[in-house]
């Protein structure tokens, strides 16, 4: 099992926004500057021409300003290369198991995995069970442990659910009173990589969504 965290993508919009702000900001000005350069030199009293010296500054200023707009467009170049780097790493994931809160997927046959994670003193946990629309369907006394377990998608009666997203809670207890109430981590296939405006965020079994960052871990699917 693998642990991963990134805020690669989030990082990159950011920074491509500034960067096209700034640039387009700095075009404008080099524009106005060229514009009133060429109207003072056109205008110019010929029986009294700018000084060499003036107009030597003035040509180096619009240098300048040129070679700052060409290193903008060169940096937004390079930011774009790397919010597609990080995009191709996220299309590797397509296909693994990531681990987040998100709702998991029971597909009415295979068994979920879960990973519960019991309040410190805990001495009895129950995992409760939500359908999509908020229900709870199913309530169950599970070992104090924060080792990985399967959910067989039966509710508290013992009959098989239908398929859909199901969301876990893990309510843990010290001797009969609750200590917390808190998600519980599931599994899901990765199915698609997407690139969002705040970001990449992955698109798991059974339609849900997630940031990268939300991701805890990474294994071969199963």
């Amino acid at each position: 099992m693998t642990t991963v965290t990134s805020a690669t993508a989030a990082t990159t919009t950011s920074t491509t926004s500034s960067s096209s702000t700034a640039s387009s900001g700095l075009n404008t000005d080099y524009e106005m500057f060229l514009k009133l350069l060429t109207t003072q030199m056109t205008n110019q009293d010929p029986t009294d021409p700018m000084d060499s010296a003036d107009y030597a500054v003035q040509l180096a200023t619009f240098s300048q300003v040129e070679q700052q707009t060409k290193t903008n467009e060169l940096l937004e170049s390079l930011t774009a290369q790397l919010g597609l780097m990080g995009m191709s790493e996220y299309a590797g994931w397509v296909g693994m198991d990531a681990r987040s809160e998100s709702p998991a997927y029971f597909n009415g046959t295979d068994a979920v995995t879960i990973s519960p994670n019991p309040a410190i003193g805990a001495t009895n946990t129950v995992l409760v069970v939500s359908d999509a629309a908020g229900n709870e369907v199913a309530r169950e006394t599970i070992p104090v442990s924060a080792d990985a377990m399967q959910w067989d998608g039966v509710d508290s009666t013992g009959n098989l659910l239908p398929a859909g997203n199901y969301t876990f809670n893990l309510e843990s207890y010290n001797n009969g009173t609750l200590l917390s109430t808190d998600p519980v981590e599931t599994y899901n296939r990765i199915l698609e990589a997407q690139g969002t405006a705040e970001g990449a965020v992955l698109v798991l079994a059974g339609g849900a969504t997630v940031g990268t960052g939300s991701i805890s871990a990474l294994r071969d699917a199963n």
